[in-house]
């Protein structure tokens, strides 16, 4: 071919010597030869008009050969006759000259089509030397919008159809019909007009070899150049490619199997079909490979099926490939997938052919959701072919393009791709754990892997150590893998849960900021906690909670930092000099973590883990201490130790130590914003059961006796004796579970000291036993058989308070307390047990709801009274418990409307005062409470006297009142001012007027209290605001701007928030001559202050005043209609 088009150029040349003409005018020649060739080849594709065809009837066979050789003589005559074509007929002989396979023979249609292959390689050389002759002017710079030139061997659009035709002419007689059964897609399968055409060449099998030969080479020859090239192997690449593998790699027999032909003219030499080994492997690596690969998988062939019935219309889609071609085709594709990014063109070549290609659109969604097409192509990639070197090589190059698949973010081809990659990670996994888990799953985890253990103190203070891309990609192919995919498996667990400490930090880092990989964090969490077997996910959640560390954690020096796009970074910390903030922020640190930890369990409601890892954390209380007895009664000496072996020594102390205070911790945080959904089932209460007694015994062995521990046992009992009695439906599963307690109530009912404790042990030890057999009958003696049905454990005058309280309380209501069941232990154990969140207990009521119920206003005026008494005497009594029952009783009594209480209102008010006092929380909040309800009954005396209280005490008075009480006080007339309401304007002078006196107090706290209670006021206020707006905005600038406490300045600027709220659009009217002032002022505020806190409230107050003002200025369009009615 080279060849040819050198003889072109000469010819070229030798014209423009001879005749003396200018190049372009030579250019012009070879452009109107392009165009002759052109329609020489329309002359042979034409069709032929009815007029001109032979009217003697015949088949459509016969017809079509008599239209070809029309056409060819037509051709002939053309060349012979017409000036016109006189160069192309010389090129035309020259190339016919150079080949030895255009030589005519009695089969019309190889005729046709050796003359359209001679063609159209004079049209390829014609093209060439357009091409190699064009030499463009150079772009003009200053016209930069100027097209280039276009290159001469540009066909035009007509041109390109009569190729398009004349080629689809070669392949169909040229090249289909010598293909073996099964080799490429046959002719009657594509159109009714290619099944006759399939009939045209049948006579010629014996040299169908050398036909295929023939036209696959030359097209080959023409597709050299770019022009042709593009338009051949969009067409016809598959046709090719077929006959290139027959060519090459079939056995050498002929098409109906008969023996091997002898003739050399008719087969192909080894050189030949060496040279067509040659030329596929180089289609082969010049194509885009998706598009080869699609080809080779329909060169495969369809899988066996049986034959259809002569009735039915069904057909197979593709034939069955012999086995020589399904093999050839599974190698070339296993090339294809061993190349760099042949997994993305394996997947590419597949996808797109379901029409996720360019376009996209609905064809790309109707793709996606052909999930079984996603999971073959899964199972393809996590197959190893038969020409990878090992397994292991395979997995070595297979797997890191599996993970970009995860990383492609065109978002018609996205989605595909990632389930693609989801499902063959997953499957990888699943066959070879081991090499998974070193090809593909470290790889995945690897910047989560980097962040643990990181203690190379080369590095400066915030020198990043992994960087936002890489910690956001890889959380991302977590979330698509784990949670999108949910496939779970022991290898992807452990891998995961190696790193789940580093996603359980980062998710906790996300939460103090706004980052959008917080979700990501939450349900990787998620997912791994339900996934995972009931034992690893405890273990998972003691290694995240920081009370075992299975492997190596996150160093101190090294923190997550934000990132500039919403992400985290992870850095090294900034030292910290002050051994004060290092603790603080390390206790703040250890604080939140619980919180976010007890908040991920809050989304595990309708899962038994929470209760699994509570009724954990108690077992370990118990083991704690054992522990604590163990090295109390033995000692190490620390004068035999070592320096060393004396600091490892205090190390472990310290570490038990943390461990205790971080499990009471957790416990106290689940107890409470998880006490409703921790135990779900009998068989956790069971285990919770037994985690408490086997305390009470603990105790029992230490000697130790109090009120925790009484109330500990009662609580445990009671709920045995509540579940055997019927509380809760028991199964065997449950009574199996309480076999366990056995042992534990034998030792009670051995080594506990009160008789009846012994007896009740005993009784439910046969209950249990014998399966609740004779569980009422026991249970309600043991019952009988306490003090008055009320109490379990015998009251201990210097112990067991609560018994106290609630022998006290018996005494009152002992006439009017409704008939308990004799099957319950006892009110003691049933009040416990619904604080422990168990339903349906039996009738029993909690002494203060039988109090207060009785203290309303329709209440027998003696009884009320000596109830009144009792709470008088009981508010003064020195324990905790009796005298916070007793302040409650007395507020559900004034909120009740009762008589007597309201009679005694200056006992009740020196009462609730005297008691703010008190140090203990229970006691002073009850009396605060007592204090808002006594306000609210009695506003005008007892806020008057509430606001004398809060004032500062003067200087002659003997005792005056504290900074707590004062604050408590405070607290008080808050709740006071939230209880008017509307009658708030009523009282609102001498409100404001001490609230202002109470910001001029020396104490910061006092000032920050008075501007709290003044936000509360004056979001209430509204009109009547206006006589004290100018000496409320006056005090405020004045306090955030000179005074030097960043706790008052945050109140007062909060004040204008709420003051702006609570005003809402009468903003304008009621601060109209002061909103400039504020305004300025929290302007002032944004710009100058120290404090972000004081910052971030005067964005608040901003944003308030911001929706105010556009509400006034675009105020909302309504549509109305109004009537006017004419004089």
């Amino acid at each position: 071919m080279l060849h040819d088009v050198c003889r072109v150029r000469h010819q070229i040349g030798r014209l423009t010597k001879t005749n003396r003409c200018p190049r372009f005018y030579v250019l012009k020649n070879m452009t109107s030869m392009t165009a002759v060739i052109t329609e020489a080849l329309n002359i042979l594709i034409k069709p032929v008009l009815e007029s001109s065809s032979s009217s003697v009837p015949s088949t459509a066979h016969d017809a079509l050969l008599r239209k070809l050789q029309h056409n060819l003589s037509v051709s002939q005559e053309k060349f012979q006759t017409d000036p016109m074509y006189r160069e192309v007929s010389s090129l035309r002989q020259q190339v016919k000259a150079g080949s030895e396979w255009s030589e005519e023979t009695k089969d019309v249609a190889w005729n046709f089509v050796t003359e359209i292959l001679v063609l159209l390689t004079c049209l390829k050389q014609c093209m060439a030397a357009l091409l190699g002759s064009f030499s463009p002017a150079e772009p003009n710079l200053k016209t930069p919008e100027a097209a280039p030139a276009l290159p001469p061997d540009v066909l035009s659009i007509a041109q390109q159809k009569v190729v398009q035709s004349a080629l689809q002419f070669v392949v169909t007689l040229g090249i289909c019909p010598y293909l073996l059964p099964g080799v490429g897609i046959p002719l009657k399968r594509r159109s009714e007009f290619g099944a006759m055409l399939e009939s045209v060449s049948g006579g010629t099998l014996p040299y169908g070899i050398r036909r295929l030969f023939i036209s696959c080479t030359v097209l080959l020859g023409v597709a050299e150049h770019a022009s042709l090239g593009s338009m051949v192997l969009t067409r016809h690449l598959g046709d090719i490619l077929a006959g290139l593998c027959q060519l090459g790699h079939c056995p050498n027999r002929s098409k109906a199997g008969q023996p091997t032909i002898t003739d050399n003219t008719k087969i192909l030499s080894v050189e030949e079909c060496t040279g067509c080994k040659k030329a596929l492997q180089s289609l082969l690596g010049k194509v885009y490979q998706p598009i080869i690969i699609r080809e080779l998988l329909i060169l495969q062939g369809g899988p066996k099926q049986v034959k259809a019935s002569a009735g039915s219309g069904s057909r197979q889609p593709l034939a069955q490939a012999p086995p020589w071609l399904r093999r050839l085709c599974g190698q070339l594709l296993s090339e294809r997938l061993m190349q760099p990014n042949g997994v993305q063109a394996v997947v590419r070549g597949i996808l797109e052919g379901a029409g996720a290609g360019a376009a996209g659109g609905q064809d790309a969604e109707a793709a996606a959701a052909d999930w079984r097409k996603c999971d073959s192509i899964a199972r393809i990639l996590a197959s190893c072919p038969q020409q990878s070197l090992s397994l292991v090589d395979y997995y070595r190059r297979v797997c890191p393009q599996v993970l970009d698949l995860l990383h492609i973010r065109d978002r018609l081809t996205a989605r595909q791709f990632q389930r693609v990659a989801t499902t063959t990670v997953l499957t990888l996994v699943q066959e070879q754990p081991e090499l998974a888990e070193k090809y593909l799953l470290a790889p995945l985890l690897s910047p989560l892997t980097r962040c643990l253990g990181t203690g190379d103190h080369k590095l400066s203070p915030g020198s990043i150590t992994v960087e936002e891309s890489d910690l956001s990609q890889c959380i991302e192919d977590i979330y698509k893998v784990c949670v999108v995919g949910n496939n779970p498996g022991p290898a992807l667990l452990n891998s995961l849960g190696n790193v789940i400490q580093v996603i359980f930090c980062l998710f906790c880092f996300t939460k103090q900021n706004v980052s959008h990989l917080r979700s990501a964090c939450q349900e990787i969490l998620l997912w791994f906690l339900l996934q995972a077997d009931p034992p690893q996910a405890v273990t998972a959640l003691k290694h995240i909670s920081g009370l075992s560390v299975q492997t190596e954690g996150i160093s101190p020096d090294h923190h997550f930092s934000p990132g500039s796009e919403g992400g985290a970074v992870f850095t090294v910390r900034e030292p910290t000099c002050d051994a004060d903030d290092a603790l603080y922020e390390k206790v703040s640190s250890e604080q939140w973590a619980v919180e976010c930890f007890v908040d991920l369990l809050s989304n595990l409601k309708e899962n038994r883990l929470s209760g699994d890892f509570f009724i954990h954390l108690l077992k370990g209380l118990t083991g704690m201490a054992v522990e604590g007895e163990q090295e109390g009664e033995e000692p190490q000496p620390l004068t035999s130790m070592s320096f060393l072996e004396l600091e490892q020594h205090r190390i472990q102390q310290a570490t038990r130590q943390e461990e205790r205070l971080l499990t009471l911790q957790l416990l106290a945080a689940m107890c409470e914003k998880l006490s409703h959904t921790l135990l779900h089932n009998p068989v956790q209460v069971i285990e919770f059961i037994c985690a408490m007694l086997k305390r009470a015994c603990v105790s029992l062995d230490q000697g130790v006796e109090g009120t925790v521990e009484a109330q500990t046992l009662s609580m445990g009992m009671g709920l045995v004796a509540t579940m055997l009695v019927g509380a809760a439906k028991l199964q065997s599963e449950d009574y199996a579970a309480m076999k366990e307690l056995l042992p534990l109530l034998d030792q009670i009912s051995q080594r506990h000291p009160e008789q009846l404790i012994q007896e009740l042990a005993s009784d439910l030890h046969i209950s249990i036993a014998t399966h609740g057999a004779f569980t009422t009958e026991t249970v309600a003696k043991a019952a009988r058989n306490t003090a008055g049905k009320e109490e379990l454990i015998p009251e201990r005058p210097s112990e067991n308070t609560a018994s106290k309280t609630t022998e006290k309380t018996k005494r009152r209501n002992s006439d009017k307390t409704p008939k308990k069941n004799p099957n319950v232990p006892g009110t003691a154990v049933t009040s416990q047990m619904d604080t422990a969140h168990c339903k349906n207990t039996g009738p029993v009521s909690h002494p203060v709801a039988q109090s207060s119920s009785r203290g309303g206003p329709h209440a027998d005026p003696a009884e009320a009274g000596r109830l009144l008494s009792e709470c008088l005497l009981e508010a003064v009594d020195p324990e905790v418990p009796t005298r916070a029952a007793a302040l409650r009783t007395l507020t559900c009594m004034v909120e009740n409307r009762n008589d007597e209480a309201l009679h005694n209102q200056d006992k009740l008010l020196t009462l609730f005062l005297e008691n703010l006092e008190h140090s203990d929380s229970f006691v002073y909040l009850s009396a605060i409470q007592g204090l808002a309800v006594l306000s609210d009954v009695f506003p005008e005396q007892i806020l008057l006297r509430l606001l004398k209280e809060f004032e500062e005490s003067p200087k002659e008075m003997k005792k005056p009142h504290s900074l707590e009480t004062r604050l408590k006080t405070g607290e008080a007339l808050m709740r006071a001012t939230r209880a008017l309401g509307d009658l708030a304007p009523r009282f609102g002078t001498p409100l404001i007027h001490a609230f202002l006196r109470g910001t001029r107090d020396s104490d910061s706290t006092v000032r920050a209290s008075s501007l709290s209670n003044l936000g509360e006021l004056c979001q209430r206020l509204h009109f009547a605001l206006g006589a004290v707006v100018h000496e409320l905005s006056s005090c405020l600038t004045a306090l955030i701007k000179t005074d030097s406490e960043a706790e008052v300045r945050r109140a007062a600027v909060h004040v204008i928030a709420l003051l702006l709220r609570g005003l809402n659009d009468n903003a304008t009217q009621v601060l109209s001559d002061v909103l400039r002032d504020l305004y300025r002022v929290l302007k002032h505020v944004v710009q100058h202050d120290r404090d972000d806190v004081t910052v971030l409230h005067a964005q608040l107050a901003l944003e308030e005043l911001d929706d105010v003002m556009r509400r006034y200025i675009f105020p909302a369009q309504k549509l109305e209609k109004k009537i006017v009615v004419l004089p």
